[in-house]
């Protein structure tokens, strides 16, 4: 009973209540906890629907990547005449993760406008919208391992019980792209050219991240000599920080087996994405009574 009344609480606060930074926090965390059969039957129904949309399903998430990864292969040693050893695996171990985060992110920009008429027909905690959306994302990136696998028979060489780092790597990716996933799909409501801005960035960050090379070799190239204040900032995206871990862990590097990821820099940015994500809560909650009016 005492549930009951709390979810009817959360669900009909209005403007009038303006409630502090840690009670939307608090108020956020509760929608999730006692919305979690709602957020797996929305995850399920998304599955089915990206199954059902298209004529291969969700088997595209095993052969989208593998085609992204033909292509920079061709593009990078065959145009460009780089060498890198083992390169498919090279660069398969930064698109399945970024997939994974352009998917979700994409996906979660258009989940609150989607539901516009459930939105303003029925109160329910928006968040769990985006929420859903981001985590459908995990099954994705579940399918893009079938691949991983069959690339990893090819170079037998680089497999290691080192792979077991993979769900903790995407734990810290997970915790960042629901952050990001909250605040473009509440600002989406607000602002609509939103979506069509997001997709141009997350192309710029995708080029601007280390996936079709790595730190090591920029610092090589001695890019970084003059201006060691480029290889801070190149250091400070959070990408930088995943597709190094992931590497690690699947490819190695150019000179060397696989190895662990560096736990320290997965710890920083473990605990800046749930600072983000608790920044990213208490915007959401604090925008979701204006949704159903802009809607």
């Amino acid at each position: 009973m005492r549930a009951s009344r709390d979810q009817a609480l959360t669900g009909f606060r209005t403007d009038a209540a303006s409630p502090g930074p840690l009670a939307l926090l608090s108020e956020a965390i509760a929608d999730i906890r006692s919305r979690r059969p709602l957020v797996r039957y929305l995850v399920e129904a998304d599955m089915k629907r990206r199954g059902s949309d298209t004529l291969l399903g969700n088997f595209w998430w095993v052969m989208d990547p593998l085609l992204q990864m033909a292509v920079y292969v061709v593009l990078v040693t065959v145009i460009s005449q780089r060498t890198i050893p083992d390169y498919p695996l090279f660069i398969f171990a930064a698109i399945l993760p970024w997939k994974w985060f352009n998917a979700a992110v994409i996906d979660a920009t258009v989940s609150l406008v989607e539901q516009d008429r459930l939105i303003k027909r029925i109160s329910f905690p928006k968040i769990v919208l985006p929420l859903a959306a981001t985590t459908a994302g995990v099954a994705g990136f579940t399918f893009g391992l079938i691949p991983l696998a069959g690339i990893m028979l090819l170079y037998a060489d680089r497999i290691s019980p080192f792979l077991l780092f993979i769900p903790l790597v995407a734990v810290v990716q997970y915790a960042f792209t629901l952050a990001v996933a909250l605040l473009v799909s509440a600002g989406n409501v607000f602002f609509r050219d939103l979506g069509n801005t997001t997709r141009h960035l997350l192309r710029l960050w995708w080029y601007l991240s280390p996936g079709l090379y790595s730190l090591a070799l920029l610092d090589e190239s001695g890019i970084f000599r003059d201006l060691p204040v480029l290889r801070v900032l190149a250091s400070a995206n959070p990408f930088a920080v995943l597709f190094e871990a992931y590497r690690s862990i699947i490819y190695g590097s150019v000179d060397g087996p696989p190895g662990p990821p560096d736990l320290v820099s997965l710890a920083v940015l473990m605990t800046g994405s749930l600072l983000f994500l608790a920044l990213a809560m208490m915007v959401f909650k604090r925008l979701e009574p204006n949704f159903a009016k802009v809607l």
